[in-house]
């Protein structure tokens, strides 16, 4: 495994597809849990809690059926503050539709707080 995170969202991904309503995610990690969480607060995804199980830990999510596509972008292109729309028309289906998630100096936030607070950063992955 060389991408845990595109893993855990093409796991979402393929669960969503399939109309399951929970899906485990593992290895688990603490990008993996600040990504689910931005989705969460975005309303994409329900609860998710972390499972121990003496290895690497588990994620268990609850799909609520909103996740259309999900993904990482690689290469995690750097984006500068005047930048966004550029790359939001390249990941995001329509204006307002969705969000990417940026790892700034100021930590893990959507493109539209970026925005707002006037911050570029570096693209980890989209969810619409």
């Amino acid at each position: 495994m060389t991408d845990t995170l595109a893993n855990a969202l093409n796991a979402i991904k393929v669960a969503e597809g399939k109309g399951k309503q929970v899906v485990t995610i593992f290895p688990a990690s603490t990008l993996i849990r600040e990504v689910f969480s931005i989705m969460q607060k975005e309303g994409y995804i329900g609860e998710f809690e972390y499972v121990d199980d003496g290895k690497s830990g588990r994620f268990r999510v609850s799909l609520i059926g909103k996740v259309n596509s999900c993904g990482v972008v690689s290469p995690r292109f750097a984006v500068k503050q005047d930048e966004w729309e550029k790359w939001e028309q390249r990941y995001l289906p329509a204006r307002n539709v969705g969000v990417v998630v940026v790892s700034t100096s100021k930590g893990l936030m959507t493109n539209g707080q970026a925005r707002e607070a006037s911050l570029g950063g570096r693209l980890l992955a989209f969810v619409y």
